[in-house]
């Protein structure tokens, strides 16, 4: 049964928040921490697979732009399953986008990632 409630960011699980919390200050080794060895992120269409091309991924990934980050929405899918919604501002083509990061858990830790256009 999927549950569509938005949640504060301190009722996310702290393997999704942490994580985030690194990403968001692009720290891509604090944020690769929190992955499986066999993690998979989705990025726009873009695949990449293991902590390494992960941490590569998060390292460079908007490094040309300046933005700032927002999160503007969380909802818990099942007890595995995450989504945080954040709005990004910045130099970057289109200058604002919202994004819904998709988690799914293994444990404690983020087994795969999902980056995609916020769905209404």
């Amino acid at each position: 049964m999927t549950q569509h409630t938005d949640l504060p960011s301190d009722l996310l699980p702290a393997t999704v928040r942490e994580f985030f919390a690194a990403h968001v200050a692009r720290d891509a080794d604090t944020a690769s921490s929190f992955l499986t060895e066999d993690v998979v992120v989705v990025d726009q269409d873009e695949t990449f697979r293991g902590r390494e091309a992960v941490h590569a991924f998060l390292r460079d990934a908007g490094s040309e732009f300046e933005y700032t980050t927002e999160h503007i929405g969380a909802r818990r899918v099942d007890d595995a399953h995450w989504v945080v919604t954040v709005r990004i501002e910045g130099t970057f083509p289109g200058g604002v986008a919202e994004l819904d990061y998709r988690f799914a858990l293994r444990g404690d830790l983020v087994a795969e990632l999902v980056i995609a256009n916020h769905t209404a």
